[in-house]
């Protein structure tokens, strides 16, 4: 799967504005539709509290932060699947990231121009999965016809089987609006047809971009407008996450260097933290990403590995000689050093481990590798 998060809905919804924010390197954004033509790619820092914990603990001279990758993808109309606005180009560029985060405007401005003309969370989302679910249909389609070929090669029959048996089961899904992900498929069945890149089989999540009203709703009453109600009743309906971001916010927040002053434009809406960071968790969440840390005096740093990942492919994300080479890891969690203080401390209470190279690397870990090249 790929490591990225590629941002869709339709045109005009605020995604270029949030991306934006999100890396703070400025998409075109304007008031009118495809704006957007090429995807725009940048790099968002993950907030980490446990890596700014570290850094007081050791002062290091450098502190770096995990990252993941955003792409701002142009915005799909109905009629995308055939072509409509550069549906095609597009959807193409979808099929290329790992998770979907599906902006969905909710805020009425009639300033701001909307595709159909009405703010409706509802249809707008049904007009992005029916055009996601079509394109799969074609895709399916295209795979079916090489896996009933493959069925009069003897040595490919059952590999034909399995993958017919696995379309079989997608088609009807997908001809009732519904995503890949939703279809109950054994492991063979999906590797056998991960060659079709499904889009609907991807993670998605919901990004509801409201106005500065809508979030002030949220954090002085609880209670979220019925554009966000819908969003998140639909979400929940297919085991999905959503979100909430004012757009407009979020991009005059992160043009805020001052810490302090980013403080108390926070505070001003009730937020304890960026609706960005809830975001970014979630996508680097839903690509199966997980944390590690290594901590001194010349640097404390977050790593990014999958879940699931052993200590030497750890190993590997700092140099590949590492993984080649590795012996052992000494590890400890990150809890433990905020609770004792002290790496001294920690081995004083029997916290501190030496693990091997079947050892599953954890969130939170704070490690140090030991090799031989």
């Amino acid at each position: 799967m790929a490591l990225n998060c590629g941002i869709v809905g339709l045109p005009n919804v605020g995604k270029s504005t949030i991306f934006s924010a999100l890396s703070s390197a400025p998409a075109e954004a304007a008031n009118y539709p495809f704006c957007t033509i090429n995807p725009n790619i940048g790099i968002a820092d993950v907030p980490d509290a446990r890596l700014v914990k570290l850094t007081e603990i050791f002062n290091p001279q450098r502190t770096i932060p995990a990252s993941v990758e955003f792409v701002d993808i142009a915005g799909l109309v109905k009629g995308a699947s055939k072509g409509e606005g550069l549906g095609n180009q597009f959807l193409s560029h979808i099929r290329e990231v790992g998770v979907i985060a599906h902006v969905v405007r909710c805020f009425e401005n009639p300033d701001i121009v909307h595709v159909n003309n009405k703010v409706d969370p509802e249809s707008d989302i049904e007009t992005i999965n029916i055009e996601l679910a079509l394109a799969d249909l074609d895709t399916l389609a295209k795979r079916r016809e090489r896996a009933e070929r493959s069925l009069k090669v003897q040595t490919e029959k059952k590999t034909g089987e399995t993958v017919l048996a696995a379309l079989d089961k997608i088609g009807p899904v997908l001809e009732n609006g519904k995503p890949v992900r939703s279809a109950a498929l054994s492991d063979d069945e999906k590797a056998a047809v991960y060659d079709c890149h499904f889009i609907t089989a991807k993670p998605q999540l919901y990004v509801c971009n409201v106005d500065e009203a809508g979030i002030k709703s949220i954090t002085t009453n609880g209670k979220a407008d019925s554009h966000i109600e819908t969003v998140q009743k639909r979400a929940a309906a297919e085991g999905s996450e959503a979100v909430c971001i004012c757009g407009k916010f979020e991009a005059e927040l992160a043009d805020i260097k001052n810490a302090g002053e980013k403080s108390a434009f926070l505070e001003e809406l009730g937020l304890q933290e960026s609706g960005l960071s809830s975001l970014i968790h979630s996508a680097y969440r839903l690509l199966g990403l997980r944390t590690f840390f290594t901590a001194g005096a010349d640097e404390c740093r977050a790593w990014t590995i999958h879940a699931g990942d052993a200590a030497p492919k750890a190993a590997g994300v700092i140099h590949t000689d590492f993984e080649k080479g590795f012996i052992k890891a000494e590890v400890y969690a990150c809890d433990d050093i905020f609770r004792y203080g002290t790496e001294a401390k920690i081995k004083e209470a029997g916290k501190y481990r030496i693990e091997g190279k079947e050892y599953v690397v954890q969130d939170g870990d704070v490690m140090f590798f030991k090799f031989n090249v």
